[in-house]
Protein backbone atom coordinates (compact mmCIF):
# COMPACT_ATOMS: atom_id res chain seq x y z
CA UNK A 1 0.00 0.00 0.00
CA UNK A 2 2.92 2.36 0.80
CA UNK A 3 4.34 1.68 -2.67
CA UNK A 4 1.01 2.68 -4.32
CA UNK A 5 1.03 5.94 -2.36
CA UNK A 6 4.35 6.82 -3.93
CA UNK A 7 3.64 9.22 -6.78
CA UNK A 8 6.75 8.17 -8.69
CA UNK A 9 5.69 4.54 -8.73
CA UNK A 10 2.17 5.43 -9.83
CA UNK A 11 3.58 7.59 -12.62
CA UNK A 12 5.81 4.78 -13.86
CA UNK A 13 2.89 2.34 -13.85
CA UNK A 14 0.77 4.77 -15.87
CA UNK A 15 3.56 5.27 -18.39
CA UNK A 16 4.01 1.51 -18.81
CA UNK A 17 0.28 0.99 -19.30
CA UNK A 18 0.09 3.76 -21.88
CA UNK A 19 3.02 2.24 -23.78
CA UNK A 20 1.31 -1.15 -23.78
CA UNK A 21 -1.90 0.39 -25.08
CA UNK A 22 -0.10 2.39 -27.78
CA UNK A 23 2.27 -0.27 -29.06
CA UNK A 24 0.41 -3.52 -28.36
CA UNK A 25 -3.35 -3.12 -27.94
CA UNK A 26 -3.94 -0.40 -30.53
CA UNK A 27 -2.05 -2.16 -33.37
CA UNK A 28 -3.90 -5.40 -32.67
CA UNK A 29 -7.24 -3.57 -32.71
CA UNK A 30 -6.37 -1.77 -35.95
CA UNK A 31 -5.27 -5.04 -37.53
CA UNK A 32 -8.56 -6.65 -36.57
CA UNK A 33 -10.51 -3.70 -37.95
CA UNK A 34 -8.62 -3.75 -41.25
CA UNK A 35 -9.09 -7.49 -41.90
CA UNK A 36 -11.47 -8.28 -44.76
CA UNK A 37 -13.66 -11.29 -45.43
CA UNK A 38 -15.92 -12.30 -48.29
CA UNK A 39 -19.54 -12.88 -47.37
CA UNK A 40 -22.81 -13.45 -49.23
CA UNK A 41 -25.10 -10.43 -49.50
CA UNK A 42 -28.66 -10.09 -50.87
CA UNK A 43 -29.08 -8.01 -54.04
CA UNK A 44 -32.79 -8.64 -54.73
CA UNK A 45 -35.78 -8.89 -52.36
CA UNK A 46 -36.35 -12.50 -51.23
CA UNK A 47 -39.61 -13.57 -49.63
CA UNK A 48 -39.90 -16.19 -46.95
CA UNK A 49 -40.22 -19.65 -48.51
CA UNK A 50 -38.78 -18.52 -51.85
CA UNK A 51 -35.95 -20.46 -53.47
CA UNK A 52 -32.69 -18.47 -53.61
CA UNK A 53 -31.19 -18.24 -57.10
CA UNK A 54 -27.83 -16.96 -58.34
CA UNK A 55 -29.19 -13.56 -59.42
CA UNK A 56 -30.52 -12.81 -55.91
CA UNK A 57 -27.17 -12.86 -54.10
CA UNK A 58 -23.50 -12.06 -54.59
CA UNK A 59 -20.24 -12.18 -52.63
CA UNK A 60 -18.77 -8.92 -51.29
CA UNK A 61 -15.71 -8.07 -49.24
CA UNK A 62 -16.40 -6.45 -45.86
CA UNK A 63 -14.57 -5.84 -42.60
CA UNK A 64 -14.41 -8.97 -40.47
CA UNK A 65 -14.82 -7.08 -37.18
CA UNK A 66 -18.11 -7.80 -35.39
CA UNK A 67 -19.44 -10.09 -38.13
CA UNK A 68 -22.03 -12.64 -36.97
CA UNK A 69 -20.51 -16.07 -36.50
CA UNK A 70 -23.08 -17.79 -38.73
CA UNK A 71 -22.78 -15.39 -41.70
CA UNK A 72 -22.54 -17.39 -44.94
CA UNK A 73 -19.34 -16.91 -46.93
CA UNK A 74 -19.85 -19.22 -49.93
CA UNK A 75 -22.41 -18.77 -52.71
CA UNK A 76 -22.70 -22.53 -53.16
CA UNK A 77 -24.01 -22.77 -49.62
CA UNK A 78 -26.92 -20.43 -50.42
CA UNK A 79 -28.00 -21.07 -54.02
CA UNK A 80 -30.79 -23.64 -54.20
CA UNK A 81 -31.83 -23.23 -50.57
CA UNK A 82 -35.03 -21.58 -49.32
CA UNK A 83 -35.35 -18.39 -47.30
CA UNK A 84 -36.87 -18.91 -43.87
CA UNK A 85 -37.40 -15.15 -43.43
CA UNK A 86 -37.92 -12.11 -45.65
CA UNK A 87 -34.58 -10.70 -46.88
CA UNK A 88 -33.99 -7.22 -48.31
CA UNK A 89 -31.17 -6.01 -50.60
CA UNK A 90 -28.04 -5.37 -48.54
CA UNK A 91 -28.83 -7.99 -45.88
CA UNK A 92 -26.18 -10.54 -44.98
CA UNK A 93 -27.19 -14.19 -45.46
CA UNK A 94 -27.14 -15.96 -42.13
CA UNK A 95 -27.21 -19.75 -41.81
CA UNK A 96 -30.24 -19.41 -39.53
CA UNK A 97 -32.22 -17.66 -42.30
CA UNK A 98 -31.94 -20.39 -44.94
CA UNK A 99 -33.16 -23.97 -45.09
CA UNK A 100 -32.71 -26.96 -47.38
CA UNK A 101 -36.50 -27.37 -47.60
CA UNK A 102 -39.16 -24.65 -47.95
CA UNK A 103 -41.01 -23.49 -44.86
CA UNK A 104 -43.39 -26.09 -43.46
CA UNK A 105 -46.50 -24.02 -44.14
CA UNK A 106 -45.99 -24.10 -47.93
CA UNK A 107 -43.65 -27.02 -48.53
CA UNK A 108 -46.37 -29.05 -50.26
CA UNK A 109 -46.69 -26.39 -52.98
CA UNK A 110 -43.10 -27.00 -54.10
CA UNK A 111 -43.79 -30.63 -55.02
CA UNK A 112 -46.29 -29.94 -57.81
CA UNK A 113 -45.12 -31.50 -61.09
CA UNK A 114 -47.50 -29.78 -63.51
CA UNK A 115 -49.64 -32.88 -64.00
CA UNK A 116 -51.83 -31.95 -61.03
CA UNK A 117 -52.89 -28.71 -59.40
CA UNK A 118 -53.60 -27.46 -55.89
CA UNK A 119 -57.00 -25.89 -55.32
CA UNK A 120 -58.65 -24.76 -52.08
CA UNK A 121 -62.32 -25.05 -51.21
CA UNK A 122 -64.05 -23.18 -48.41
CA UNK A 123 -65.30 -25.01 -45.33
CA UNK A 124 -68.62 -23.22 -44.91
CA UNK A 125 -69.52 -24.94 -41.66
CA UNK A 126 -67.58 -26.85 -39.02
CA UNK A 127 -69.21 -30.16 -39.99
CA UNK A 128 -68.49 -29.69 -43.70
CA UNK A 129 -64.76 -30.31 -43.19
CA UNK A 130 -65.00 -33.33 -40.86
CA UNK A 131 -65.08 -31.09 -37.77
CA UNK A 132 -61.49 -29.98 -38.24
CA UNK A 133 -60.11 -33.55 -38.16
CA UNK A 134 -58.77 -33.65 -41.73
CA UNK A 135 -55.03 -33.58 -42.32
CA UNK A 136 -52.55 -33.80 -45.15
CA UNK A 137 -52.48 -37.20 -46.91
CA UNK A 138 -56.14 -38.02 -46.21
CA UNK A 139 -58.26 -39.37 -49.06
CA UNK A 140 -61.71 -37.78 -49.15
CA UNK A 141 -64.85 -37.84 -51.25
CA UNK A 142 -66.52 -34.56 -52.21
CA UNK A 143 -70.28 -34.63 -51.69
CA UNK A 144 -72.38 -32.13 -53.63
CA UNK A 145 -75.91 -31.39 -52.31
CA UNK A 146 -78.42 -30.31 -54.98
CA UNK A 147 -75.83 -31.08 -57.66
CA UNK A 148 -76.28 -28.80 -60.68
CA UNK A 149 -79.67 -27.69 -59.28
CA UNK A 150 -81.13 -31.14 -59.94
CA UNK A 151 -82.34 -31.68 -56.37
CA UNK A 152 -80.05 -34.68 -55.82
CA UNK A 153 -77.11 -35.11 -53.47
CA UNK A 154 -74.32 -36.96 -55.24
CA UNK A 155 -70.59 -37.61 -55.21
CA UNK A 156 -69.45 -36.46 -58.68
CA UNK A 157 -67.60 -39.22 -60.52
CA UNK A 158 -64.59 -36.89 -60.84
CA UNK A 159 -64.38 -36.41 -57.07
CA UNK A 160 -64.79 -39.87 -55.56
CA UNK A 161 -61.23 -40.02 -54.22
CA UNK A 162 -59.21 -36.83 -53.75
CA UNK A 163 -56.04 -36.24 -51.72
CA UNK A 164 -55.91 -33.52 -49.04
CA UNK A 165 -52.61 -31.61 -48.99
CA UNK A 166 -53.44 -28.83 -46.51
CA UNK A 167 -56.02 -27.67 -43.99
CA UNK A 168 -55.80 -23.94 -43.37
CA UNK A 169 -57.40 -21.60 -40.85
CA UNK A 170 -58.68 -18.16 -41.85
CA UNK A 171 -55.52 -16.60 -40.37
CA UNK A 172 -53.39 -18.59 -42.84
CA UNK A 173 -52.09 -21.06 -40.23
CA UNK A 174 -51.74 -24.56 -41.71
CA UNK A 175 -52.91 -27.36 -39.45
CA UNK A 176 -50.92 -29.98 -41.37
CA UNK A 177 -47.43 -28.57 -40.72
CA UNK A 178 -46.91 -30.48 -37.49
CA UNK A 179 -45.78 -27.29 -35.73
CA UNK A 180 -46.85 -26.81 -32.14
CA UNK A 181 -48.95 -23.81 -31.22
CA UNK A 182 -47.56 -21.18 -28.91
CA UNK A 183 -48.33 -21.70 -25.26
CA UNK A 184 -51.75 -20.36 -24.39
CA UNK A 185 -52.84 -20.02 -28.05
CA UNK A 186 -56.20 -21.45 -29.06
CA UNK A 187 -56.32 -23.90 -31.94
CA UNK A 188 -58.08 -22.25 -34.88
CA UNK A 189 -60.90 -23.87 -36.82
CA UNK A 190 -60.23 -24.73 -40.49
CA UNK A 191 -61.34 -22.18 -43.07
CA UNK A 192 -60.26 -23.97 -46.25
CA UNK A 193 -59.08 -27.38 -47.39
CA UNK A 194 -56.52 -27.61 -50.20
CA UNK A 195 -56.83 -30.60 -52.53
CA UNK A 196 -54.48 -32.13 -55.09
CA UNK A 197 -56.46 -32.57 -58.32
CA UNK A 198 -56.29 -32.78 -62.09
CA UNK A 199 -57.43 -29.84 -64.28
CA UNK A 200 -60.74 -31.64 -64.92
CA UNK A 201 -61.37 -32.10 -61.20
CA UNK A 202 -60.44 -28.49 -60.47
CA UNK A 203 -63.20 -27.27 -62.80
CA UNK A 204 -65.83 -29.34 -61.00
CA UNK A 205 -64.56 -28.11 -57.62
CA UNK A 206 -64.66 -24.49 -58.81
CA UNK A 207 -68.32 -24.92 -59.77
CA UNK A 208 -69.16 -26.44 -56.37
CA UNK A 209 -67.27 -23.63 -54.62
CA UNK A 210 -69.28 -21.07 -56.60
CA UNK A 211 -72.51 -22.80 -55.56
CA UNK A 212 -71.31 -22.73 -51.96
CA UNK A 213 -72.39 -26.28 -51.28
CA UNK A 214 -70.00 -29.15 -50.66
CA UNK A 215 -69.11 -31.59 -47.89
CA UNK A 216 -65.94 -33.63 -47.42
CA UNK A 217 -66.16 -37.20 -46.16
CA UNK A 218 -63.08 -39.14 -45.06
CA UNK A 219 -62.47 -42.28 -47.13
CA UNK A 220 -58.99 -43.37 -46.04
CA UNK A 221 -56.19 -42.34 -43.69
CA UNK A 222 -53.01 -44.40 -43.55
CA UNK A 223 -49.86 -45.29 -45.47
CA UNK A 224 -49.06 -43.64 -48.81
CA UNK A 225 -49.08 -46.93 -50.76
CA UNK A 226 -52.68 -47.73 -49.84
CA UNK A 227 -53.74 -44.11 -50.43
CA UNK A 228 -52.20 -44.36 -53.89
CA UNK A 229 -54.59 -47.20 -54.76
CA UNK A 230 -57.55 -44.87 -54.27
CA UNK A 231 -55.90 -42.19 -56.42
CA UNK A 232 -55.18 -44.77 -59.13
CA UNK A 233 -58.83 -45.88 -59.10
CA UNK A 234 -59.90 -42.25 -59.49
CA UNK A 235 -57.44 -41.83 -62.36
CA UNK A 236 -59.05 -44.72 -64.24
CA UNK A 237 -62.49 -43.17 -63.76
CA UNK A 238 -61.24 -39.86 -65.16
CA UNK A 239 -59.73 -41.60 -68.16
CA UNK A 240 -63.06 -43.28 -68.88
CA UNK A 241 -65.00 -40.04 -68.42
CA UNK A 242 -62.84 -37.85 -70.64
CA UNK A 243 -61.42 -40.35 -73.14
CA UNK A 244 -64.58 -40.29 -75.37
CA UNK A 245 -64.21 -36.55 -75.92
CA UNK A 246 -60.68 -37.12 -77.13
CA UNK A 247 -61.78 -39.99 -79.38
CA UNK A 248 -64.57 -37.90 -80.88
CA UNK A 249 -62.05 -35.18 -81.62
CA UNK A 250 -59.77 -37.67 -83.31
CA UNK A 251 -62.69 -39.10 -85.30
CA UNK A 252 -63.73 -35.61 -86.40
CA UNK A 253 -60.17 -34.87 -87.46
CA UNK A 254 -59.95 -38.15 -89.37
CA UNK A 255 -63.31 -37.44 -91.03
CA UNK A 256 -62.13 -34.00 -92.12
CA UNK A 257 -58.95 -35.52 -93.54
CA UNK A 258 -60.98 -38.17 -95.40
CA UNK A 259 -63.35 -35.55 -96.83
CA UNK A 260 -60.37 -33.46 -97.91
CA UNK A 261 -58.79 -36.46 -99.63
CA UNK A 262 -62.06 -37.20 -101.45
CA UNK A 263 -62.29 -33.61 -102.68
CA UNK A 264 -58.69 -33.74 -103.94
CA UNK A 265 -59.42 -37.05 -105.71
CA UNK A 266 -62.56 -35.64 -107.34
CA UNK A 267 -60.71 -32.53 -108.50
CA UNK A 268 -57.95 -34.66 -109.99
CA UNK A 269 -60.53 -36.83 -111.81
CA UNK A 270 -62.28 -33.75 -113.25
CA UNK A 271 -58.99 -32.35 -114.52
CA UNK A 272 -58.18 -35.65 -116.22
CA UNK A 273 -61.66 -35.74 -117.82
CA UNK A 274 -61.30 -32.18 -119.13
CA UNK A 275 -57.89 -32.96 -120.57
CA UNK A 276 -59.26 -36.09 -122.29
CA UNK A 277 -62.13 -34.05 -123.79
CA UNK A 278 -59.74 -31.44 -125.16
CA UNK A 279 -57.66 -34.09 -126.85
Amino acid sequence: MRVLKNRTVIGVICIVLSLIICFVVTPLFQKTMSEKKEIVRVVKPIRSGEEITADMVKTVEVGSYNLPEDVVKQLDTVIGTFASADLAPGDYILASKIAEEPAAENAYLYHLTGEKQAISVTVKAFANGLSGKLKSGDIVSVIAPDYKKQGMTVIPAELQYVEVIAVTANSGYDANTGEELEEGADRELPGTVTLLVTPEQSKVLAELEADGKLHLSLVYRGDAASAGQFIEAQKQVLEELYAPEKEEGEITQETEQTESSKEETNEAALEETEESGVE
